[in-house]
């Protein structure tokens, strides 16, 4: 796909994840994600690539509400929404290449403000390492649907931090933009290899 619809631009969670959906009727098994988001993390910069290991939903709406779609029971298991096995291929292709990667949490919210100081503060106390208006609620549905998936945030701004930063839509393009071509390089190497 090029693209998704977001929750913040007015779609509700079954337009969001229809794409998922249909993914999983069309055979997929597979389901790469990636986004741009805000660090909390103080050892992050901006431009660097966060491999997810783990997510935390923020959203007002949770995308399985409703009756249960008959991909997947109705209380799915999370306890390994970004598959380890894939998670450990990605590290051992960045090593191999030279890529730096960092790992951590991804904070899932509806937008479409950017965080305020006080809010990225929480979300870092919480757990988080990103945040990001995105990407939840289709690992949600994928994995309901069976769907392994891998996720990679690119850092395109900081947070949470004693300084406030400013930020604008096009520097976070900008820096998604650099980050870009090392995410893929990774990607699809780990293509070649399934």
């Amino acid at each position: 796909m090029k693209g998704r619809f977001h929750y913040y631009e007015g779609y509700n969670m079954q337009q969001v994840t229809f794409p998922i959906r249909v993914m999983h009727e069309l055979g997929i098994e597979t389901l790469f994600v990636s986004n741009a988001s805000g660090g909390m993390n103080p050892e992050f910069k901006i431009g660097d690539l966060m491999i997810i290991t783990d997510h935390i939903n923020f959203f007002p709406e949770h995308p399985l509400h409703g009756p249960n779609f008959p991909t997947g029971p109705r209380f799915p298991d999370m306890h390994e929404p970004y598959d380890h096995s894939m998670i450990e291929t990605a590290n051992k292709i960045a090593a191999e290449k030279g890529i730096t990667v960092k790992h951590g949490v991804y904070v899932g919210v509806q937008g479409p403000t950017f965080e305020t100081p006080a809010e990225y503060r929480m979300y870092r106390t919480l757990g988080g390492d990103a945040v990001g208006m995105s990407t939840v609620p289709e690992v949600i549905v994928a994995r309901h649907s069976g769907i392994k998936v891998f996720g990679v945030s690119v850092i395109t701004d900081l947070g949470g931090f004693d300084v406030p930063v400013e930020v604008s839509h096009e520097e976070v393009q900008e820096a998604a933009n650099t980050a870009q071509p090392l995410m893929t390089e990774i990607m699809r190497e780990m293509i070649k290899r399934a």
